[in-house]
């Protein structure tokens, strides 16, 4: 059985004024290369197939289109929705892509069976048995309680997620039983687990007070495939629980990470082998630094990853220099004529004029966590309180509406 894992897709991201479209239907259609020449079986995405909980309609019309292309391969297709994704958009059309061989599990549901799904090879033969489970929100699980600490709803949380875990897995192992038995089990979650290495583009989920889960709370299934961290990695050093990360990169900390989709074979006696498949880059990214003698080499550097219909996306941080008012103009100069397109300029100051003068940041670099710590620096707080109010800003925001 083969399983092609991937996640965080985030289709319809408008990024520092630029769309990804191209970067995302070149990645959808490597992807169906990727399934054609492995034979694979079924691909599974693990949450955040949308960047928004209303994406716009070029980005689900991709989605579709994804969709009846895969249908053709012959391999499967199971969606999960992630912490940006709307149960509802995810939802609306499952009955629909039930029919194109493609199966949607948008949130966690009242009926336990609807998270458990059963994989197929080619042939038709059940392969692997999925516990299907998408971002767990924490109405989904759980009912506030009055009087509640904070370390309360944290072990109440984790508590509920383990067991749900739990029973899903229990019930995959009655559902082998009744199919004759030897058949791998497949888990699925969108989450942080303790020890996951996150970048800045991740936006933090806290599920009520539960920052990370921890590993040994998973169930002893062959394979966890795991979404919501960006970065590829195993977990805790283990080759059997894993995050395939973006298959591009979603801010410019992730330009340089080595992206890609994972190729997981599965027998009757469990996980076999994991086989990285590399992603190709679509678009050039490079962050800068240095003082405008520096930046120019480093830009005509740049400048070779470049081409005139695909120009270097860059993020530039300017040290020094601090008597020019302007920066945009001197460095225009710089790259004239350059295949470079400069996204973002950023002042880095001396520390004694830092103190004075407080390097402006827009709201699009900032996520709603660091929004509000921000709010907070301003007040006079000891650390107690702030990390009080702190979690219970995240319980907040965890538990907005889509």
């Amino acid at each position: 059985m083969r399983v092609l894992h991937t996640s965080d897709w985030h289709l319809g991201q408008h990024f520092m004024g630029k769309t990804r479209l191209a970067e995302h239907r070149a990645f959808l259609a490597w992807l169906i290369g990727q399934v054609r020449e492995h034979a694979v079986d079924a691909l599974l995405v693990v949450g955040d197939l949308f960047d928004t909980g209303s994406p716009p309609s070029y980005a689900r019309e991709l989605y579709n289109h994804f969709i009846v292309e895969l249908r053709d391969t012959g391999a499967e297709l199971v969606i999960l929705g992630g912490n940006h994704d709307s149960a509802a958009t995810l939802g609306e059309s499952k009955t629909l892509f039930a029919r194109l061989n493609a199966r949607v599990i948008p949130a966690v549901g009242d009926c336990l069976d609807d998270q458990l799904l059963v994989l197929h090879r080619r042939d038709g033969q059940p392969g692997a048995l999925l516990c299907g489970i998408p971002f767990v929100r924490p109405r989904d699980l759980l009912r506030s309680r009055a009087g509640d600490s904070a370390a309360d709803k944290q072990l109440s949380l984790q508590q509920a997620i383990q067991g749900h875990y739990q029973a899903l897995h229990a019930l995959a192992e009655a559902r082998r039983e009744a199919l004759g038995g030897a058949l791998p089990i497949v888990a699925s979650g969108h989450l942080t687990t303790v020890g996951a290495s996150a970048s800045e583009s991740v936006r933090e989920i806290y599920v009520g007070a539960l920052e990370a889960f921890p590993t040994n709370a998973f169930p002893p299934a062959a394979y966890i495939a795991l979404g919501h961290i960006h970065r590829p990695q195993k977990v805790g050093g283990l080759e059997h629980i894993r995050y395939s990360g973006s298959p591009i990169p979603l801010g410019f900390d992730e330009a340089r990470q080595a992206k890609e989709v994972l190729l997981v074979e599965l027998d009757a006696n469990g996980l076999r082998a994991v086989t990285p498949l590399p992603v190709p880059c679509f678009q050039p990214m490079r962050s800068l630094r240095g003082n405008l003698a520096e930046l120019g080499p480093a830009l005509r550097a740049a400048a070779a990853d470049g081409s005139p219909e695909r120009p270097v996306w860059l993020d530039v941080t300017v040290v020094g220099d601090d008597y020019l008012a302007d920066l945009a103009t001197p460095l225009a100069t710089l790259h004239e004529g350059l295949p470079v397109e400069v996204l973002r300029i950023r002042r880095e100051r001396g520390r004694d004029k830092a103190a004075l003068a407080p390097q402006a940041v827009t709201l699009e670099e900032l996520g709603p966590q660091e929004v509000f710590a921000q709010r907070l620096a301003g007040e006079a707080l000891d650390e107690p309180q702030r990390q009080a109010l702190q979690q219970l800003y995240r319980q907040v925001l965890s538990e907005l509406p889509d």
